[in-house]
């Protein structure tokens, strides 16, 4: 008890603050999101994610390179999809020389040992901007996890780590896994977007990769017959260990800072990776406020990280990793 104990002696300067400190932050932590889009010698920057790009496949190989050699070795890639390659099926998301599918074997080109992640969902390739096949105005949940079944396997088959279905059909993790299996890719790993809320912070996002759901009668203006609502706490741990059960290698919460409570519920309860996405929203915030001289841009952000590794995060998806590294590297 005090003043026998004294806790301000643990913080008096940062030799000891550093060898107390209880969440250290490595590149190890890392899984960088990346757009890709078709053309040649195209870095485009995205307009509401300051500081962030679009990569041509030449480019994406040096964007890659880069990442190694910062000590970032794990990525998680997005396509912009041709409207004119679009439909109502996901049907150019099945094409084995598809852009997703190029992007994988550059990745792998350039630098063999990157953990390479995939995107599993139907919006980038959906005409309407939807995670699923819609028929009468109703997304359809089982004929959609078949398709994404086949989108796994053709990631798998181009050479991809981890697929990452980010739909939240029901059930599409068990079709998604039996299709590895029967398929032989038993090594090909799952990372499943568990809890991914109906969130207001998308929206960048859908700006890098014009995926926002279109305003057209009789198609959901929103997503919030599948994704889940931000009010609710208890059905993310169902969903969470439903998708365990089904085969889910690495479990994810989306979106990080309002959803904090949420990982360290589901750290709690489960035995496998938890990976929270910081997302678009949440990087696109930060940057508008640190131009505007209103917060210190470096502070926050390691603050930001920080907290969500403290949360009970394993793997972070962020924006922010190279930001991170660099400083971490200095």
């Amino acid at each position: 008890m005090f003043p026998l104990r004294r806790n301000r002696r643990l913080r008096t300067n940062e030799a000891i603050r550093s060898l107390v400190r209880e969440t250290i932050i490595s590149p190890n932590d890392f899984l960088v999101p990346l757009f890709v889009v078709e053309g040649k010698g195209v870095k485009e920057e995205i307009a509401s994610m300051p500081n962030y790009f679009r990569y041509s496949l030449d480019l994406l190989e040096n964007e890659v390179k880069e990442l190694w050699r910062l000590g970032l070795k794990s990525v998680l890639l997005f396509v912009k999809v041709p409207d004119n390659l679009k439909d109502n099926k996901g049907t150019e998301a099945l094409n084995p020389n598809g852009l997703m599918q190029r992007a994988i074997k550059t990745v792998k080109n350039a630098c063999p040992d990157m953990l390479v992640m995939t995107d599993v969902a139907l919006d980038p390739y959906s005409v309407y901007g939807h995670d699923g096949i819609i028929e009468n105005g109703v997304i359809l949940n089982d004929e959609t996890a078949d398709v994404l079944a086949e989108m796994s396997l053709s990631h798998a088959e181009a050479g991809a780590n981890f697929v990452a279905p980010s739909d939240m059909m029901d059930g599409r993790i068990l079709t998604i896994r039996e299709a590895l299996e029967d398929n032989g890719f038993t090594d090909t790993g799952i990372m499943s977007y568990s809890a991914k809320y109906a969130s207001a912070f998308y929206g960048p996002f859908r700006d890098a990769l014009d995926s926002a759901p279109v305003d057209i009668q009789n198609i959901p203006k929103d997503k919030k017959t599948y994704q889940m609502d931000p009010a609710n706490r208890f059905e993310a741990i169902r969903e969470t260990e439903m998708d365990i059960d089904e085969g889910a290698d690495i479990v994810m919460i989306k979106p990080g800072l309002c959803y904090l409570d949420i990982v360290r519920e589901i750290k709690n309860e489960v035995d496998v990776p938890v990976a929270v996405y910081q997302v678009s929203g949440e990087y696109a915030m930060l940057k508008a406020a640190a131009e505007k001289g209103w917060l210190d841009h470096d502070a926050v952000m390691m603050e930001q990280i920080t907290a969500i590794k403290r949360a009970g995060a394993d793997v972070i998806a962020s924006y922010f990793a190279k930001d991170v590294v660099k400083i971490l590297n200095k």
